[in-house]
């Protein structure tokens, strides 16, 4: 049994059940990680307050909390564990939600409290909207399509083969970042002049007419370069832990707290290894962001390649692994969360569909 036991249910259900069990999971981790990450740049905007008097972006820095913030506050980074948004801040305008201070926060337990009883417990679901806009649909498109590609290369090699997870994530990541990074762009775009979503084809239009079609792709290369490992190991460590776990019980199939614990050791071990990149990438936003509020002065982008270069130079090699532990504290629950209530669903709609077709018997 141990050697012969199956991948995650993915056959037995439709794609639109996948992607129902998908977006039921991308909610989910929404809601239980937004309030983290909320507290998290509150904490770090009272480290580093906007500075009126100044119009200069100033240099980068990052907090204890792994933030990342121009030191003249005008841009951060919000990452909920499912995706990466860039918040672009002129003078405080747009950012009131994150910069309301009551009082001051001495750490995290502390800012919980203080929010939650001088603004109100929906004040820990600030981002939400952007994350349901954004990353749910890319959490569909990402986890559906690697349902579909897993089982259409496991059923072409005709037996299990332990590198199908492996190329099945990279491609699949692959797609969703393709499909997702012009709106990510655009919503940059949008954010940073103040626009409402109903001008989003007007958005479109006017960033085509300067720079062509392939502008909407702007910032895809770093995005790849950390994303697209990162899913591939991720899904390889998933399933090996997640067969060996099974082994270890002696299960047939995983159970929800097999699919969370392989969840979380496996986006933990993706986290580690791919946290340059994501330095890099986090760079790379930031000068986005920086480029939309001026776009005359902004820096031509550099590769990924020499922003490493230039990071090892000004930190160490350290410096390429700036952000360790808070990356870790907020992948591995998301990747659990996410991966066991994805599962979780999908077994509920196999059931469902068995007993529908005995019925029909």
């Amino acid at each position: 049994m141990a050697e012969k036991l199956p991948p995650s249910p993915g056959g037995g259900i439709t794609p639109l059940q996948q992607m129902l069990a998908s977006g039921t999971g991308a909610i989910l981790t929404s809601l239980f990680v937004t309030p983290l990450d909320v507290v998290k740049i509150r904490l770090q905007a009272q480290r580093t307050p906007f500075s009126k008097g100044n119009p200069a972006w100033g240099r980068l820095v990052s907090s204890p909390q792994g933030a990342v913030v121009s030191s003249s506050g005008k841009c951060f980074l919000y990452c909920n564990g499912l995706m990466d948004h860039l918040y672009v801040c002129q003078n405080g305008n747009g950012c009131t939600a994150w910069y309301k201070a009551p009082g001051h926060f001495t750490g995290t337990l502390d800012a919980f409290v203080k929010i939650t009883r001088n603004e109100g417990i929906r004040s820990l679901w600030s981002g939400l909207p952007p994350t349901l806009v954004m990353a749910v649909p890319a959490t569909v498109i990402y986890f559906t399509a690697y349902d579909q590609l897993r089982d259409y290369l496991h059923a072409r090699m005709g037996s299990w083969n332990h590198y199908i997870p492996l190329l099945a994530g990279a491609l699949a990541r692959l797609g969703a970042v393709t499909v997702i990074s012009p709106l990510e762009l655009i919503r940059t775009k949008m954010q940073s002049q103040q626009l409402s979503y109903r001008e989003l084809r007007v958005c479109i239009q006017s960033a085509v007419a300067q720079d062509g079609w392939l502008s909407l792709w702007r910032g895809w290369g770093p995005t790849v370069l950390r994303d697209v490992p990162f899913s591939a190991l991720y899904w390889f460590n998933y399933e090996l832990v997640r067969m060996w776990l099974c082994r270890q019980a002696w299960l047939d199939g995983a159970t929800f707290m097999v699919s969370f614990t392989s969840g979380a050791i496996s986006g933990t071990v993706a986290a580690v290894l791919t946290l340059p990149f994501d330095v890099v990438k986090t760079q790379r936003q930031i000068e986005l962001g920086d480029s939309e509020v001026h776009p005359v002065t902004a820096s031509k982008p550099s590769s990924t390649w020499l922003l490493m270069q230039r990071i090892r130079a000004e930190s160490g090699t350290r410096g390429l692994f700036a952000g360790f532990l808070p990356r870790v504290i907020k992948v591995a629950p998301a990747c659990a969360i996410m991966i066991s209530t994805y599962e979780f669903g999908k077994s509920f709609f196999q059931k469902l569909n068995q007993e529908q077709q005995l019925r029909g018997l």
